[in-house]
């Protein structure tokens, strides 16, 4: 099915089971039964927020069985799953021994897109290990520039079904798509797509790496226009390599370095375009400043790059790549400035709860004293460790797991000063602070970087960074 067309699904009486109640469950289950499907939604948990859920979908003659996720209900000829359900579950593997295709929230929207009389608008995709979000948001600040009607949607902010059956009409959508929505979406087809980075994650719910891989390559599948691939992580030029898509489809690589034909990269703080000009191979178009990207971190730059080059796909002159991109503002908690107190900047990126997040996050600055620790979720840090050791004036360690970056460090890093919590309550934030400023010397950087995930301490990676703005701004007190 090429990328413009249309599916078209007679839904009336077709038996479908909604896996899971939540964001994605429940607006799949009326938008089913509204189209005339016999809709069951099957949900692991029974409390108190499942029960009423459950009422609302049962009191408009929706069947919802709670505390039974397992199970396929008889006659079911279709599965619809929330993407945060693993492949392996009972439910799945029985679906796929009775011969009954299983979609994700993705899948359907697809399906549902120009349906009604709407109007298809196609979608500029990204998907990555790091950046995604960000990336989406600058491309939508892009198109919003550049006049088009659009949103960023998916895994952020407007969700996919609400986006294609809204009365809002968009030209185009910008979105984001994880690994786990993309193992659950076969028949996606793309306008362009970007896979931003490849990186160890996730590896539970996928198995593998190459899992893993596999299902972010599967953006690429059907491409019209272009796919737009990092020219420094040669994993994601090997999916675009593999990927069946439309003739005349391009492979478009973004790179930090002076690009080659067919490459978006920086030549002298210049963002320049190779790909999307009248003759690549002799000339280049300037499209924005580096100073023009908020923060100019080196892999916050890759970000506008590809979001710059999916916008250029889909035709955008290159001042609204510009306009787009001073207009973007950041999310709170990713590479954050919070203050400068005593000539030492403190930066909260609470966000990087992974290595792969923090390696980027400590390239972006010289001399560095470093927050880490949390939860590791079976990662290793002796590749962060190794590549970071010359920039660490000291670093100071919190969390559950934060021994095995202590370990780390002994063992790649030993002459770097490191200061180990050993307290995991909340109020532990404020005594790293205070820690790391006794570090810190004019020119530093007091980053909060954790490279783990924040649920031993905090409810969420938000939580744990509005406690180290909120340290910092105590501390900056306490200085004045």
């Amino acid at each position: 099915m090429g990328s413009q067309e249309v599916s078209t699904v007679d839904w009336q009486g077709k038996h479908v089971t909604v896996a899971g109640l939540g964001v994605s469950g429940i607006p799949a289950a009326r938008a089913l039964h509204e189209r005339g499907a016999i809709v069951t939604v099957v949900n692991d948990g029974d409390d108190a927020r499942a029960r009423a859920q459950a009422a609302e979908l049962e009191a408009l003659g929706i069947t919802v069985r709670l505390g039974d996720g397992a199970t396929l209900p008889p006659s079911t000829q279709l599965v619809v799953t929330a993407p945060g359900w693993q492949p392996d579950k009972p439910l799945f593997l029985a679906a796929a021994e009775a011969g009954v295709d299983i979609w994700g929230d993705v899948e359907l929207a697809w399906r549902l897109r120009g349906t009604g009389g709407r109007k298809a608008a196609p979608w500029l995709a990204v998907t990555g290990t790091n950046g995604k979000t960000t990336t989406v948001r600058m491309l939508a600040s892009i198109l919003e520039a550049a006049g088009l009607r659009t949103a960023a949607v998916g895994n952020i902010g407007v969700s996919l079904l609400d986006a294609v059956l809204g009365e809002q009409e968009y030209d185009v959508l910008a979105v984001e798509l994880s690994s786990y929505q993309l193992h659950w979406a076969p028949s996606l087809r793309a306008h362009s797509a970007a896979v931003l980075n490849l990186a160890p994650d996730h590896l539970d719910w996928h198995g593998s790496m190459e899992a893993y891989a596999a299902d972010k390559g599967r953006i690429y599948e059907g491409n019209t226009v272009a796919c737009v691939y990092n020219a420094a992580d040669p994993a994601t030029e090997h999916l675009v390599r593999e990927a069946d898509v439309e003739e005349g489809c391009r492979a478009i690589g973004f790179t930090l370095a002076a690009p080659g034909p067919s490459q978006l990269g920086v030549v002298d703080g210049i963002l320049v375009d190779r790909a999307f000009v009248a003759n690549r191979h002799k000339q280049a178009q300037e499209l924005a400043e580096v100073s023009d990207v908020d923060p100019p971190a080196p892999h916050n730059i890759a970000n506008a790059l590809a979001a710059a080059a999916l916008a250029r796909a889909f035709g955008v002159e290159p001042a609204a790549v510009r306009d787009g991109l001073r207009a973007f503002r950041p999310d709170a908690h990713r590479i954050e400035h919070v203050a400068d107190i005593g000539e030492v900047a403190y930066v909260d990126d609470s966000k990087a709860t992974n290595t792969h997040a923090t390696e980027a996050s400590l390239a972006a600055y010289d001399s560095i004293v470093w927050i880490a620790g949390g939860l590791a979720k079976g990662a290793t840090f002796d590749e962060l460790v190794t590549g970071a050791a010359k920039r660490l004036r000291g670093v100071v360690l919190m969390g559950a797991d934060r021994a095995l970056i202590r370990e780390a460090l002994a063992r790649h890093a030993p002459e770097v000063p490191v200061v180990d919590l050993d307290r995991t309550d909340t109020g532990a934030m404020s005594e790293a602070v205070e820690h790391a400023a006794r570090l810190a010397r004019p020119g530093d950087t007091v980053l909060l970087a954790p490279a783990c995930a924040s649920m031993d301490m905090f409810t969420n990676y938000n939580k744990r960074g509005e406690a180290f703005a909120d340290a910092v701004r105590a501390h900056a007190g306490k200085s004045a």
